[in-house]
């Protein structure tokens, strides 16, 4: 039985090797917030042994809210993380030096449990200092907390949070992919395997990495009555108007109104090709998000929306028929209700 490692896997073994020393150098991790009055935003970034980024100015502002303020050396892992990231490293050159699949096979066991852990130890992390908040803090919010989102948009307090791997996080997502390729290219029971498919089945692995990069661009429910509306700063408190837009890495926008979805999207603070999707609440189904631009929208003076813009969106035409005996106006189609 051939124990020895496919060619491809080797090389692979020592350019994941490579890539995880120079993780050592970069952010892991990054963790955006956003508020009016930090336009410009704030940016928290995770280093395998510090923090980077506005650290302090986020911990001036956890002193307000009562959260703990952030130290390097408060925590463990910036001391041991280092070492365990170039042991990885080690892993993969002796894989492709020892050249045996049973080698290969541990380190890409030793690879995917330190994943697990690390990203179970960060959830850890950002809960204690989500919840575990100061008693005498000048602002208490009963029952709040603040623990910033693993992965992905959450809304705390008038801040927006956005966590996402930065540039060592994505390395590491790259490498495991091409790990658990090369895994599953070694257990194979067929020995004879064309150069072609191999080569066809790296080029998927880096496929899947990019596609790792595109987040969730679905909508997320308004909590009306409080929510706000990220252009005017009011309470989205009407379920028959308002309106999301979802940026291609996922973070979302909310409005009250199609007049500050439109004005919003005049702004460029969203630039048009980092726009994924918008959704319009259907009128006729209050609360109910639908794809804007296969919308169909009703303007009339007599629907009175909450910042004047007086459109009213619906998902089928039909709909649209039936309200616009009740409020007698120009229909309009996507481009026109969003002012292109």
């Amino acid at each position: 039985m051939n124990t020895r490692l496919k060619p491809i896997t080797r090389f692979i073994s020592i350019l994941c090797a490579l890539a995880l020393i120079a993780v050592l150098y970069v952010p892991l991790w990054r963790i955006e917030l956003s508020a009016p009055q930090y336009p410009e935003g704030l940016v928290l970034q995770i280093f395998p042994n510090k923090l980077g980024g506005d650290v302090e100015v986020v911990n001036g502002l956890n002193h307000y809210i009562g959260m703990r303020t952030l130290h390097a050396s408060d925590f463990v892992e910036f001391i041991v993380l280092p070492y365990i990231i170039g042991a990885l490293a080690v892993f993969g050159l002796l894989s492709a030096l020892i050249n045996r699949k049973w080698f290969f096979i541990a380190w890409v066991a030793f690879f995917v449990v330190f994943g697990i852990v690390a990203m179970a130890d960060f959830y850890r992390w950002e809960y204690n200092y989500g919840h575990n908040l100061d008693d005498s803090a000048p602002i208490k919010v009963p029952g709040m907390a603040y623990q910033p989102p693993l992965i992905g948009y959450k809304k705390l307090l008038n801040f927006g949070a956005y966590s996402i791997p930065d540039t060592g996080g994505w390395i590491f997502i790259g490498v495991a992919i091409l790990l658990i390729v090369c895994f599953f290219l070694e257990i194979r029971k067929t020995v004879r395997i064309t150069k072609t498919l191999e080569i066809k089945t790296t080029a998927l692995s880096l496929l899947a990495v990019f596609s790792m990069t595109a987040c969730s661009t679905g909508p997320q429910p308004i909590s009306f009555g409080q929510d706000g509306c990220d252009f005017c700063k009011m309470t989205i408190s009407d379920n028959r108007f308002g309106a999301e837009l979802v940026t291609q890495k996922g973070k979302v926008y909310k409005f009250d109104d199609m007049h500050c979805l439109a004005a919003f999207h005049k702004s460029g603070v969203v630039a048009e090709k980092d726009i994924a999707t918008v959704y319009m609440i259907d009128f006729s189904k209050p609360g109910t998000l639908v794809p804007a631009r296969e919308s169909y929208f009703l303007k009339s003076e007599t629907l009175r929306s909450p910042m004047g813009g007086n459109i009213a969106a619906f998902q089928h035409e039909d709909s649209l028929k039936k309200f616009n005996l009740q409020f007698p106006g120009e229909t309009l189609r996507w481009e026109q209700a969003i002012g292109l």
